[in-house]
């Protein structure tokens, strides 16, 4: 019976199979046959078990290793037994020298790997979308906004195009913390490679180079996890640009405003009981779901603070941490790259806010040219910021408010004043920013 939303309502196929229980039972097995080779080749073990581990390993089941786990209460102990019944006479050399976290924060090692990729390939979808949505309006003029108030004009373009770049930052986020996080350990019950003698430094590496994976410098039992809490740290940005993405939005498709909409089926349902309602849920689920990755980084961070060479506490969080912030990362990458995908942009009611307070947002425009023709800047804040309330206040054009003040007409032509209130003459290098990233980010595409 399932549990956890993960496990049927969110979540990527690939993703799941990542931290699925099988998947991790692989890895666990791949580090071992690793371990018994690079010891081999070290002189620890004989060659002949370590080439008879590596035949032999892939037949152990994970379903025999939980038969094994219910009488000795030892999950790793339980595979390496599990390993030495298929493995014949070399079944005593399996797991030598090693201890049970060598195994385990090497196979998760393996899985971050995986979990990466995963996430970096659905970053690099995001980012095209966002490039080619950024070109695709990038002289689509709209109102600016901040603290929810109509302000100067900005285009779309140059919208899709910060959120590029942000995008394109965690990309880059993903390349420096690759080798920090992908990384295994052969280090010990302690940390001192004791077990395996001098040749500790040289088959710790060796193994990890067969699994394609880095070494650690140094460990005491666990991999330090700081290195861990990193890797949730970054899911934590990547699901945060998701949100703010999915605010700005819901934001835009307010009824009010209505410059946007998700796209919604022909026989979409959006409310029980409002036969009416298009609700903008994808990006709502976004929105939800990047609170629950976002939780992980405290829990992470407490998990680097144990005692002495080590406790078990970090254990039973890690197994609920990383599959459902991996997972559910990876879900709203894949969401909301489909939902800028189907993103319905309205340009009549785009045009239509732009022009809502009648010439009043491009109040600034005024003052800066009012300015350059000799009027004090303060002055010509105050000028227009007085005729603008008296706009606002009466609901007519600040044209006409403008074209009554001998402060401004004795400096601005009707004609310039009218070409000042043009929201189309006052982007600025919009188009040529939105253009400049473009190019910019086509390496990464």
């Amino acid at each position: 019976m399932a549990i956890h939303p993960i496990e049927f309502r969110y979540g990527t196929p690939e993703m799941r199979a990542v931290w699925s229980e099988e998947s991790r039972f692989f890895a666990i097995v791949q580090a071992e046959v690793a371990l018994a080779g690079a010891s081999a080749r070290h002189g620890l073990i004989p060659a002949w078990a370590a080439a008879q581990i590596r035949e032999k390993a892939g037949e152990a089941s994970l379903a025999r290793a939980k038969e094994i786990e219910d009488e000795i209460r030892h999950d790793m102990m339980a595979i390496v037994k599990a390993i030495a019944e298929v493995s014949g006479d070399a079944g005593g050399w399996v797991h030598f020298g090693a201890t049970s976290n060598d195994i385990l924060d090497t196979a998760t090692g393996l899985q971050l790997k995986r979990a990466l990729d995963l996430i970096e390939g659905k970053l690099r979808g995001l980012l095209g979308v966002l490039r080619a949505r950024s070109l695709e309006t990038r002289g689509l003029t709209c109102a600016g906004r901040t603290h929810g108030q109509i302000g100067v004009p900005t285009t779309y373009g140059l919208r899709f195009a910060i959120w590029a770049s942000e995008v394109a930052r965690h990309i880059e986020r993903l390349s420096q913390i690759r080798p920090r996080v992908i990384v295994g350990k052969l280090t010990g019950a302690v940390g001192t490679q004791a077990a395996l003698g001098q040749a500790g430094m040289e088959v710790q590496q060796d193994m990890m180079a067969a699994l394609g994976i880095s070494s650690v410098d140094v460990a005491n039992q666990v991999v330090s996890r700081d290195r861990y809490a990193e890797y949730f740290m970054f899911l934590a940005g990547v699901a945060t640009t998701l949100d703010k993405i999915g605010i700005e939005l819901r934001s835009l498709q307010r009824s009010e405003i209505g410059e946007v909409e998700e796209s919604f089926g022909e026989h979409q349902v959006g409310s029980s009981t409002m036969p009416h309602k298009r609700n903008p849920i994808r990006s709502e689920q976004v929105c939800g779901l990047a609170r629950i990755i976002r939780s992980a980084v405290e829990p992470a961070l407490q998990n680097n603070t144990l005692w002495d060479e080590r406790d078990l506490t970090n254990s039973s969080c890690e197994r609920v941490l990383f599959p459902e912030a991996s997972v559910l990362t990876d879900h709203c990458l894949a969401l909301m790259t489909s939902v800028l995908v189907g993103l319905t942009i309205k340009p009549a009611r785009i045009r239509e806010n732009l022009m809502a307070l009648q010439g009043v947002n491009m109040a600034e425009a005024v003052m800066i040219s009012l300015t350059g023709r000799g009027m004090g800047r303060q002055e010509a804040h105050e000028v227009v910021r007085v005729a603008s309330m008296d706009a606002l206040a009466r609901r007519v054009p600040l044209a006409e408010v403008l074209a009554g003040s001998y402060d401004v007409t004795r400096l601005l032509s009707p004609e310039e004043i009218g070409s000042l209130l043009d929201p189309e003459r006052y982007l600025g290098t919009a188009v040529a920013q939105v253009e400049r990233l473009a190019e910019r980010l086509k390496p990464l595409l």
